[in-house]
């Protein structure tokens, strides 16, 4: 059963940030972290009557996000291009735009799973099965994604 476009609407309102955040976090560019956002709920729409519930529907959309993100920074354009720096500049409040920053000059594998735990409230188990990973691999990479970004802020001096 197809779902109305109200009931589009509510689901892109309902999902929507959690997309967007996580592809900005991973892509750290706000034009590529749109293309992958509607690139997720184009697929989302083709797939809606496969989800049964909400817990099977984020998990989709996370593990959606992730591959499309993959493969726009692995597309050859991509490879012979400068990105412009323009995440910084939005949806950040001027009292965390050093905390970040921080964040996103970790590198990728490290941005990722601290994005995950922190900002979507996913635990280990969740992030490894999400990154297609181990929860070994997951919890050394939060350790030192939180060490290097213990670092970066001491520099900062907050």
């Amino acid at each position: 059963m197809a779902l109305t476009q109200e009931q589009r609407t509510q689901q892109v309102q309902r999902w929507g940030d959690m997309v967007w955040r996580l592809a900005l976090a991973r892509t750290a560019s706000v034009p590529d972290a749109e293309d992958v956002f509607q690139d997720v709920f184009l697929q989302y729409f083709r797939h809606e009557d496969k989800f049964h519930t909400d817990e099977h529907r984020k998990a989709w959309l996370l593990r959606c996000t992730i591959n499309r993100c993959k493969t726009l920074m692995a597309s050859p354009w991509r490879r012979r291009t400068v990105p412009l720096d323009t995440a910084a500049e939005v949806g950040v409040e001027d009292d965390y735009r050093e905390v970040y920053n921080a964040v996103l000059s970790l590198p990728e594998k490290y941005r990722a799973v601290i994005h995950l735990h922190y900002f979507e409230g996913l635990s280990v188990a969740e992030i490894a099965a999400t990154l297609q990973s181990t929860e070994g691999t997951v919890k050394s990479q939060l350790s030192r994604g939180r060490a290097l970004l213990r670092d970066l802020l001491k520099e900062v001096e907050l």
